[in-house]
């Protein structure tokens, strides 16, 4: 009878501690620092430019992109196209990842949110590590990277590819990554964009399974309506650091 309570004992904790790891999002400290955002390579388009500096606080972000059991242990379905539980969400709007961060903050006391798309392409190019790649790690897209021309269109398990100078795995690959900023909001140089829309657009990051070599560059950026959901677009956490 002892044996048995003490299965059931060791049974309820293995489950409450699997249950506990499924939302656990790995986080790495980026340092804050300055750096110039932006590019002016021949490849870049007209909303990367000029190149400004930028200062970054000390915060954190997530190590990997936000995978689809992390998803399902918040929400309860998964919305994604491509499945597998170690697999990027994807299919995921704007307002969808607001609801998911509610949850996941109300759930862990946590204070998770979308890193900025300064935030983001700071810890893309490596933060104070920075070795100034045109990808995030590598100069070498293949090394660090699923885009279409490796990905037999679709996405992959997060994590696979060599991660960048801070340890940040897929961030220029594998799905797009929506940030908190809308685009013709002020982040970008502290003037209004061009060319704004009436419509309320936010802006996503880094390149996906689906992208060519010229949109998986670090500074290059994506736009698009905070409602729409597609199969290349996920997203990863961010959180402040209050050191």
């Amino acid at each position: 009878c002892k044996m048995k309570i003490l299965s059931n004992i060791v049974v309820l904790v293995l489950f409450l501690s699997c249950s506990f790891n499924k939302e656990q999002i790995e986080m790495v400290y980026i340092e804050g620092g300055s750096f110039q955002m932006g590019s002016e390579d021949v490849e870049a388009d007209d909303d990367e430019v000029p190149v400004h500096e930028v200062q970054i606080k000390n915060f954190y972000i997530g190590k990997y992109e936000i995978t689809q059991a992390q998803w399902k242990n918040i929400m309860g379905k998964n919305p994604s196209y491509f499945r597998g539980d170690d697999f990027p969400v994807e299919c995921v709007s704007w307002e969808d990842v607001q609801r998911f961060i509610k949850r996941l903050n109300a759930k862990t006391g946590k204070h998770y949110r979308l890193p900025t798309e300064a935030e983001w392409e700071y810890a893309a190019k490596g933060g104070n590590l920075s070795k100034n790649y045109k990808y995030s790690g590598s100069d070498t897209l293949q090394e660090i990277a699923w885009y279409i021309e490796n990905s037999d269109s679709l996405s992959h398990i997060c994590g696979n590819k060599q991660p960048n100078e801070l340890g940040i795995h897929d961030m220029c690959g594998n799905v797009h990554e929506w940030c908190s900023n809308r685009y013709d909001s002020l982040s970008y140089t502290g003037n209004i964009l061009k060319n704004q829309s009436i419509l309320v657009e936010y802006v996503f990051r880094g390149g996906s399974w689906l992208s060519k070599k010229k949109y998986c560059r670090i500074s290059n950026r994506n736009h698009c309506l905070k409602n729409i959901r597609h199969f290349s677009l996920g997203f990863r956490l961010a959180e402040d650091s209050h050191e």
